[in-house]
């Protein structure tokens, strides 16, 4: 019987390109991290990594670029608040998405419950406490205790901005898709994609 061996050294069978060509494949949607930095202004950045993570206790995750000059702003704060965007956001997602100058000029938002800034018209906010940080590789994993959600009646009934192959997108229904759909035709949704490209710091 031959006993495996791991080799002494691990190999990649792919290069950076060909795995951020795979991934944007993924469609994600985008959000807006925010909080008030000790000297009172606000900070910001575009993150399509935001994901749930658990119902108990109440977490949710992002990931920042390790180069984020934004990040560590953020993470001094120590609360931060996720600001999911509407598709008709596609313009202010690209103000947040750059490196450097005043992200918030002409941006209207209010305190949060934590004191973060929540982005008007934001499709739904979720205020946090950090939590922890992770090691991930070029990124970070932060992960957030949610202390605070938008309530009910606030919440926008539309359409989410979408990210795909480095692209901004939204959800439109089919034209076949019927008024009351069934549970086979319930997902049938298709994303229009828009051209523009986008560079992010997240």
């Amino acid at each position: 019987m031959s006993i495996y061996t791991p080799p002494t050294a691990p190999t990649t069978p792919f290069d950076d390109a060909a795995m951020r060509d795979t991934l944007s494949r993924f469609c994600t949607g985008v959000a807006v991290i925010t909080a008030i930095q000790a000297d009172g202004q606000p900070a910001g950045m575009a993150v399509q990594s935001f994901s749930s993570v658990s119902l108990d206790p109440p977490l949710v995750c992002f990931c920042p670029a390790g180069t984020s000059t934004t990040w560590p702003r953020i993470s001094a704060a120590g609360r931060f608040a996720v600001n999911v965007l509407a598709a008709d956001q596609e313009e202010l997602c690209r103000q947040f998405a750059v490196t450097g100058g005043d992200k918030f000029t002409g941006v209207d938002w209010r305190s949060g419950v934590n004191g973060a800034p929540l982005l008007t018209a934001a499709l739904a906010t979720i205020e946090c406490e950090l939590a922890d940080v992770l090691p991930g590789g070029d990124h970070l994993i932060a992960l957030g205790r949610v202390t605070a959600l938008t309530p009910p009646e606030r919440l926008r009934e539309t359409s989410p901005l979408l990210y795909f192959r480095r692209a901004y997108g939204r959800l439109t229904a089919s034209p076949s898709t019927p008024s009351a759909p069934s549970a086979a035709t319930s997902s049938s949704k298709s994303a229009s994609i828009a051209s523009a490209r986008s560079r992010s710091e997240a």
